[in-house]
């Protein structure tokens, strides 16, 4: 739980939501819809491994410790244009082009480097004591915010998270087929969880929410349930 001071005395509780959960599961777009409704700052942590994975592409740095030694050579910072979050490299607004499969898949191995996750760790943190926030990711209940007011564990079965990403690459030249995405999600899930730093886990505290079957409204109606009965809002 932060607390931020105002002037004349007087504090200010900031409300931190912590919502994990494996790729696909919805968590951002979820998370932003209850964020905006909520008035709080919205951040995807997920998207500042992608911009960390996108610098290594560029830069064709493949080995661990090309990667570490890379870090404080370049810049990562999050911005918000319109209640949005963006994602800046370097100053440069990277927001879509990191949402490619090459860059998700290469986040996954940048995220379980332990010197990666320091690097972005202050940032993530200092964001949160500073605001109320929604934060999601794969370790924000567990490492990033252990003492959230609110953590939940959003999940989907893989199927489903499979299906649901078809149907956003639909129409696109390089739409790969239903068996592919399934099989990279799979893997994803297997590496997520499995990795030696910060693995994929749910916190002990976390409700779990499975959104397997439900619409995106249903999704976040039920977000919303378990917010209001953790610290009373959406009354």
């Amino acid at each position: 739980m932060c607390k931020m001071k105002l002037t004349g005395g007087i504090e200010m509780k900031m409300i931190n939501i912590a919502i994990d959960g494996p790729a696909g599961a919805g968590k951002s777009s979820v998370a932003r819809a209850v964020s905006a409704e909520l008035g709080y700052l919205y951040v995807d942590t997920g998207a500042l491994y992608r911009v960390v994975a996108l610098y290594m592409i560029l830069n064709r740095l493949t080995e661990n410790a090309d990667i570490i030694g890379a870090l404080g050579k370049f810049t990562v910072r999050l911005g918000y244009e319109n209640g949005e979050q963006r994602v800046f490299l370097d100053g440069n607004d990277m927001s879509d082009i990191i949402r490619s499969t090459d860059v998700s898949m290469a986040a996954s191995k940048v995220s379980a480097i332990p010197e990666v996750r320091a690097f972005l760790f202050d940032l993530q943190r200092n964001i949160a004591r500073e605001n109320s926030v929604i934060m999601d990711g794969r370790d924000i209940g567990t490492v990033v915010l252990p003492d959230a007011d609110v953590k939940i564990f959003l999940t989907a079965a893989p199927e489903e998270r499979a299906k649901r990403r078809l149907l956003e690459m639909a129409g696109q030249p390089d739409c790969p087929e239903f068996a592919e995405i399934l099989a990279d999600i799979v893997r994803r899930d297997e590496k997520d969880m499995n990795r030696a730093a910060a693995p994929l886990k749910q916190a002990e505290d976390a409700v779990f929410a499975d959104t397997t079957g439900l619409s995106f409204e249903e999704s976040v109606a039920l977000v919303k349930k378990i917010i209001c009965g953790k610290i009373g809002v959406f009354r």
